[in-house]
């Protein structure tokens, strides 16, 4: 098996997709729901663009990293910058309240091994 980096996108494009910025806002995780709030406008960034057209109906930020084929801290730069200007919104997703409250590890396992029965 061969594993390929993690970031294989062209350096050069990551600065300027994010505009020298390194540092991403922690206020996203990997399963934070975006969900756009308005069309996207003339002379927006391509990746906004595609963002907020991917984002119509609630989507993970892993899956805009994958879509994008961007690494994960540039994909959180972006949203940092749509949700600063107000056209996208995050969903967290919500903890369980106690662990009497989460799924019982019997049926996590069947559920488990039912997908990799597929």
């Amino acid at each position: 098996m061969i594993h390929k980096p993690v970031d294989v996108g062209d350096p050069d494009r990551l600065y300027m997709v994010t505009g020298g910025r390194s540092e991403a806002d922690d206020a996203f995780d990997l399963v934070t729901l975006i969900v756009s709030e308005c069309e996207p406008t003339a002379g927006m960034q391509s990746e906004h663009t595609r963002i907020l057209e991917m984002c119509r109906h609630p989507t993970a930020l892993v899956e805009i990293s994958a879509e994008l084929k961007l690494p994960v801290t540039v994909v959180r730069i972006l949203l940092g910058d749509l949700h600063a200007m107000g056209k996208v919104s995050a969903r967290h997703p919500r903890a369980a309240e106690s662990v009497a409250a989460l799924p019982e590890t019997a049926l996590l396992q069947e559920v488990l091994h039912g997908l990799r029965n597929l």
